[in-house]
Order: C-alpha cells, then structure tokens, then sequence
C-alpha cells in the first residue's frame, strides 16, 4: 500500500497505476456525488409545498438538468467503471496494470475535462432569474436544446461535455477489453474468473457499441443549432433524436446497473462466506442482459408517434429482458440461503441493493405494458422506478462495494457502527421519498414542473421529508471517511476472511501505528 498511500500529490497528476487512477476517479466522482445530492435537496424542498417557496422555476429547471446529468454521467458510471473498474479488475485477474496505461490516466483527465465543460454549460450566462440555456434535463430533448429553444452557448459546452465524457468511456472501455482478453494470468478463464470482471467486460462491450450513438445524437443537433442543419428540427424529424439518444440510453442503465451487479456478487460470498450459487448463470445472464438491452430503447416512446406494431414488439421484448435478470435474484437468495451470515455494513449494503432494485424492476414492469405506460408515462411514477433502480440499486450496489474494500481502498478499517447507521438511514430515506413518488404518480402528478395542484402537497411534503432523510444518511459515511484517515486500524491482509482472495494478496499495513489483529479482522474490525 506504500506505493499508494503517502505518494506526494504531485506524483498522483501523471500517474499510470491503475490503483491510483481508479481512486481519482473515485474521489472525484463522489465530489459531484455530493453536488447532485446538494441540487436534489433544494429541489426537494421547493416541491415541499405548493407554489413558490425558496427557488424561481428557472433556478428549479436548472437544478433538475443539473442533477440528472452529473448523477448519470459523472457519478454513478464514472465510479463503478472508471473506480472500481480501474482499482480492481487488473487485481482480479492477477495482471500487473491495465493494457494500456497512459491511456487509462488520459480517461480520467478527459472525463474531468468533461465534467468541467458540462457545468461551465450550466452556469454559462445565467441571467438575473438564475435561467441557464442548459436547463434541457439529462436527455437534452430538441426543440428545447435546439436553435429556439436554447439560443445561447450552455447546450453547446453541454453537448462538448457530453463528447468528451462519451471519448473518456470509449477509451477505458477499449482498455478494460484488451485488458482482460490479453493480460489473465495462467489458469484466470472465462469459466473461473470474477464475476466483478465478467461484468466489466460486459459493461466494457456495452460502452463501446452503445456510447458512439449518443455522440450521434448530440453532434447532429450541434449541427442544427450552428451550421442550419434539420435533422431534428420541424423540417427533419424530431422523434429521430429520441430513437438515437434513446438507442445509447437504455442500454446506458445497463452501465449504471451491471458493475454494481457484479460487485453484489463478489461481495455477497465472501459475506455469507459460501461460493456463489450458479455461477454460470450468473455469468450468462450477464451477457443476456447486454444483448437484450439493444432490444428495448423503444419502450421510452410508447406515447410518440410508433407504431402499433413496434410498440407490440418492444412491449415483449421489455418484459423477456426481466428473466435473466431474475436469474440472478434467485442466484443471490441461494447464495445466502444456509450460509453464515455476518451482518456487518457490505452485507447490509448488499441486501439493501438486492430489496430495493426489485422493487425498481417490478415496477418498471408495469410501464412494459403499453396501455399501463399510456397513464403512466408523464407522472412521477417512471421517476419513482428510475431512483429504485439508479439509487436504490446502483448506489447500494457502490457503497457495499465500498466499505468491502475500504482497507484495500485506503489500508485502514472503517467505524462499523457509523457504517450501519449509515445504511439504515438511508434505506429508511429512500423508501419514504420514492416509494412516495409511486402513489404521486398513479394520483396523477406530472414530472418535471415547478408547481402542482393543492391535492398533491401531503406527499410531497411526505417525500421532501424522505429526501433529507437521505441527506442525513450520508453524513455518518462523511464522519467515517474523516474517522477512517484518522483513527481508523492499519489493515494487513484480508480483512474479512482468513484465506485472503487474489486481489488482496500481497497487501500489507502502512507503516506505523496499531495493526488489526487476527480476530479482529475476521469480523471485520473488531470492536470499536
């Protein structure tokens, strides 16, 4: 850990470890975490009760595109693939670094390039009223981003962003591919390895044939807005932005939920401490998972201009994308099932994420059926499966992730009583603020407005409630980061079970200061 911990900062700007560059982009994604997060709750609070209360609708519509594209395209991809992808996946293989390093670093530096460019688009001539000509959401719709809609720069540096965020993908994601078809060691196969690198690889594959169309999508209306190009103008087609923008996106969900899949499957045995149940199940409904994905964009457009027949096919084709995805449930439930339970703070997370993104699934079956989805489509209801999904599942999914590997992360333990009230305050949150959202939506009420109907203010004040019991939940997570640098125990070896797996062997405690002994890392820090 020395070659990590107690590195002079300056070292860390040219660096090509692969342990180095994923913890970059770790910190740096949960930095826009934490903005989003900060964006949501004022949001939140402005819905508490009818009419204007702390912010004017052009502040609300800025913080709504604000939020929706820094939690998509600079949280939660960049910290499964580019952090956990980057710190792991050459560790799980037994490779020494990725195939090729200096590109790795140069992923992280154009993803942060883009993150810059994505909010100089925001703040980019904000007038008295606070209105930013990028307030177009994270889908960036024509004709609201187009030539009329949005006639000054922000959706231009927005759609530069975008590219750039898009080339950082394509670039880590050809790295990952290369990496584990070229650098295994002798006797890692497609049949023994992680089922974290399975879905990396797949997640890898994903990127590289989903992201060039959203570059399509965006440079096409770059077009139209600078050079007087119609391709999605009233004189083109509008709706074709949607099918291209919507081609990337939904397999994009795939991106935000297989990496956090595959770290509930590397984290959930060695909780349970039982070998996974299935493992070639779980292996090929992963890539089950990917094909199917490129078969169901449409079921975003159930209420545009398709026809009846298409609907038909994409209705199907959305409901049979469920099975291989309860496959793995049924996986998980037997890997726990008679296993040796630890409820410590990753096996919480772990369970959490397995509850809540079933909930997220079941309910986006509803909106599979095309009838269903005629009553449903504009209403919080969608808005409700896509936080159970993204929140309740992807960042579960990460913070199991996160406190497993901590002491490899960092070389110290963490506070195990801050980790759990960590998690049930904010399963307690996310249940109250979303699960709110579900009967906001079958009540009727539109997404994205400023204001709404007197009969919908109890839930809403209901859900701003679960909103900043969210926000709460993460400030015992900000306590344990500042507990663990300064008094957490120096960490050697595996942690969690006595025969250390491949990624933590070699590890060893920084130097100086008390090492966590046997016993307590078998329970996973021992008391604190």
């Amino acid at each position: 850990m020395t070659e990590i911990h107690g590195t002079p900062w300056r070292h860390w700007l040219l660096t090509t470890d692969h342990k180095k560059i994923g913890l970059l982009y770790l910190w740096t994604s949960f930095v826009f975490f934490l903005a989003a997060g900060v964006a949501a709750l004022v949001m939140r609070w402005e819905l508490a009760q009818p009419g204007k209360t702390v912010i004017d609708p052009a502040l609300y519509y800025m913080l709504f595109s604000f939020h929706g594209t820094t939690m998509i395209f600079l949280w939660i991809i960049p910290v499964l693939v580019g952090g956990f992808g980057n710190f792991l996946l050459p560790l799980l293989i037994g490779a020494p670094d990725m195939a090729y390093p200096r590109l790795n670093g140069l992923s992280y530096w154009t993803y942060l390039a883009g993150g810059i460019l994505l909010y100089v688009g925001f703040f980019f001539g904000i007038n008295e009223a606070y209105a930013s000509s990028a307030a177009v959401g994270w889908t960036g719709y024509p004709p609201l981003s187009g030539v009329i809609g949005s006639p000054g720069s922000g959706v231009d540096f927005y759609i530069l962003g975008i590219h750039l965020l898009g080339v950082s993908s394509m670039m880590g994601a050809i790295n990952f591919i290369v990496t584990i078809l070229r650098m295994r060691k002798p006797g890692v196969t497609f049949h023994n390895m992680s089922l974290f690198v399975w879905a990396q690889f797949t997640t890898a594959i994903l990127i590289v044939f989903a992201t060039p169309w959203i570059g399509t999508a965006m440079m096409l209306n770059f077009f139209d807005r600078n050079f007087g190009t119609n391709f999605f103008t009233a004189a083109g087609d509008p709706e074709l932005y949607q099918h291209i923008f919507w081609f990337y996106s939904h397999p994009a969900v795939y991106v935000m939920i297989l990496p956090a899949m595959g770290i509930v499957s590397e984290v959930l045995p060695r909780m349970v401490r039982r070998p996974i149940f299935g493992y070639k199940a779980m292996a090929y409904s992963i890539l089950a998972i990917a094909f199917l994905g490129f078969t169901v964009w449409a079921h975003h457009m159930f209420t545009t201009t398709m026809p009846y027949q298409a609907r038909l096919g994409f209705m199907i084709m959305t409901m049979i994308i469920g099975v291989p995805t309860g496959v793995k449930f049924f996986n998980w439930i037997f890997t726990m099932y008679g296993g040796h339970l630890r409820f410590e703070a990753p096996l919480l997370f772990c369970v959490g994420f397995i509850a809540m993104f079933l909930i997220g699934g079941i309910d986006g079956v509803f909106m599979a059926s095309v009838p269903v989805d005629y009553q449903l489509h504009d209403t919080y209801w969608p808005v409700s499966h896509l936080h159970y999904v993204l929140f309740g599942g992807s960042v579960l999914g990460v913070f199991a992730g996160l406190y497993y590997w901590w002491p490899r992360f960092t070389g110290r333990m963490y506070n195990r009583s801050l980790a759990k009230w960590h998690f049930w305050v904010t399963l307690v949150g996310l249940n109250v603020v979303f699960m709110t959202m579900h009967f906001l939506g079958t009540a009727g009420m539109p997404r994205r407005v400023y204001d709404y109907r007197d009969i919908y203010a109890t839930m809403n004040l209901i859900a701003t409630v679960g909103a900043f019991l969210v926000a709460a939940g993460q400030l015992p997570f900000l306590a344990n980061v500042w507990w663990s640098v300064r008094n957490g125990m120096r960490v050697h070896g595996d942690p969690w079970n006595d025969r250390p797996t491949i990624e933590w062997k070699g590890f060893k405690a920084l130097p100086g200061g008390p090492v966590m002994a046997h016993e307590a890392r078998r329970w996973g820090g021992g008391k604190l």
